[in-house]
This record gives structure tokens, C-alpha cells and sequence, in this order.
């Protein structure tokens, strides 16, 4: 029993299971308002909640364990990233290639007992997903590419609902990327030597600290125009318009505590950031 205890506790540190809450919010966010305009009502029903909840969490894992996989020449050089269990051993290659498939199967099955759209659109997901650990090695649009890995989250919501790409799935879609990639620009400040030293393409390893903050601050901005347009085009109340500025508000204060001290990185990663999806997807929710 206890070993296999521990080897749920590898997982999870392998995937940081808790980290799915910067992607479910918004995937539910996208599902409310879309039942909203099909059906007269934010409930979808309970198959399309464990539909939503299976298609997140199989998409997440295998994003996240194929990451690991291609990274562990990397990541062993690291000292922030050498004791993850994809490089210590305690997950070795080939369990980590059958957690990989398996992900990847779940997922596909699961789009496939949705609809066809969500079935087809399942395999270009996919390679986007494990498309960031292979952007990195060539290009510093890598931020990018992890935001638009999170941001094809609601666009899923919005296809499991109506079969369809409605315009305010797509806006969602492009805030999320943009937020996900501002973020992620301030977390990547930890790497940036390394990076270097290693000949990682990163935003901060090629322009610099002073850059990465405003183009961070520039995406973050560019990710509450996104937010409120998808309001609008979702036909949302005020409620919706209030919390799109208190997360920008949660924005500011995410660089405010970043520019005041370096080393609270991960508090303005993981804090600040669970919470915005969270007062987002609420307030969305309140105003249906």
C-alpha cells in the first residue's frame, strides 16, 4: 500500500496536479456561458461536468509529463529542476512513455464520445500541447505556445457544448494565452542564466530582465482587452465586467510584488494566479 502511495505522490509531483486550477476555471467558464446561449442555462448537466473535468486533467498530464520527458537533459543540469522525478529515476523512461499514451489516449476517446468537431480538433491539441517543449529549444515564442497550450482550454468548453467555435470561445482563448504567457515570462526570470549558459531561447535570456517585465506587462494588458471583448461577445452582465478588472487589478499587484522583491516569484506565480481563475470564472458565473 505504501508503495503505491508513493508512487501517486511521484505523479503528482512529476504533473503538479494542483496547477490544473490555472486551466479548469476557464474551461468552465466557457462551458456556463455557452450553455447559457444554447440552453437558457449556465448547468450543462453532470455528463458534460466529468466530460470537461476528464478532457482537462488527460490534456494536462500529457502536456506536462511529455514536457518532462523531452526536458530531463535539461532539466538534470538545472538545480531548480534536478530532483523532479523524471530525472532522479524514481519514474523511469518507460513508465513515463505508457503515462504519456495513456493521457493521450484518454483524451482522444474522451472528444471522441463528445462530437466529432471535439474528436478532430483532439489531435491538433495535442501536438500544441507538446509543441512548448520543443519551441524552447528554437524559438523565444515558447511563452506563447505554453499560453495558447491553456488557452484552447475554453475553445474545448465551448465545442463540447455546442459543436461549434463560438467567436467569444476564441477572445477567451487569446486572454488566457496572453495571460498564461505574462506570467510565465516572470517565472522564466529564475531560469535566465541558465537559459543562457545553455543556449535556451526564453524572452528573458535573449532581451533581458528590464524587457521581460514590460512585454509581461504588455501581454497581461493584452489579455484583459481579450477578457473584456469576451464578455461582450458573450453577451455576459456586469457582474462579468467587474471581475475582469479586479483580475486585472490581481495582474497588477502580481508585478507590483515581482519588481519589489525577485524572490517571491513563485507567490505571485502560484498565488495570485489560482486565484484570478477562480474570481474569474465566479464572477462570470454571477453574472448568468
Amino acid at each position: 500500500m505504501q508503495k503505491f502511495i508513493n508512487i501517486l505522490k511521484d505523479i503528482n509531483e512529476l504533473i503538479v496536479f494542483k496547477h490544473s486550477i490555472f486551466a479548469l476555471p476557464f474551461i468552465f467558464t466557457a462551458m456556463i456561458t455557452a450553455s447559457a446561449q444554447v440552453n437558457g442555462s449556465a448547468w450543462f448537466g453532470w455528463k458534460l461536468l466529468i466530460v470537461g473535468v476528464l478532457c482537462a486533467v488527460s490534456a494536462r498530464n500529457f502536456a506536462m509529463a511529455f514536457n518532462r520527458y523531452k526536458d530531463e537533459d535539461i532539466d538534470k543540469l538545472n538545480p531548480r529542476t534536478a530532483n523532479r522525478p523524471s530525472v532522479d529515476g524514481r519514474i523511469g523512461k518507460t513508465n513515463l512513455q505508457i503515462f504519456i499514451a495513456a493521457n493521450a489516449a484518454i483524451f482522444v476517446l474522451v472528444a471522441y464520445l463528445v462530437n466529432d468537431l471535439a474528436f478532430w480538433l483532439s489531435f491538433p491539441i495535442l501536438a500544441v500541447l507538446g509543441g512548448y517543449s520543443l519551441f524552447k529549444r528554437f524559438s523565444e515564442l515558447a511563452h506563447l505556445v505554453l499560453g495558447l497550450s491553456l488557452g484552447l482550454a475554453p475553445i474545448a468548453g465551448a465545442v463540447a457544448i455546442t459543436g461549434k467555435i463560438p467567436l467569444f470561445s476564441v477572445l477567451l482563448c487569446l486572454g488566457v494565452m496572453f495571460w498564461v504567457a505574462g506570467f510565465d515570462l516572470l517565472y522564466s526570470l529564475q531560469d535566465i542564466e541558465f537559459d543562457r549558459e545553455h543556449g535556451l531561447f526564453s524572452i528573458p535570456s535573449v532581451y533581458g530582465e528590464k524587457a521581460t517585465m514590460f512585454i509581461s506587462a504588455i501581454f497581461h494588458a493584452t489579455a484583459v482587452i481579450f477578457w473584456l471583448l469576451f464578455a461582450w461577445a458573450g453577451g455576459l452582465g456586469a457582474a462579468a465586467y467587474v471581475g475582469i478588472l479586479l483580475c486585472g487589478g490581481i495582474l497588477v499587484a502580481e508585478h507590483r510584488i515581482v519588481r519589489r522583491d525577485f524572490s517571491k516569484i513563485d507567490r505571485a506565480f502560484f498565488t495570485l494566479n489560482g486565484y484570478l481563475g477562480i474570481l474569474f470564472f465566479v464572477f462570470v458565473w454571477a453574472s448568468l
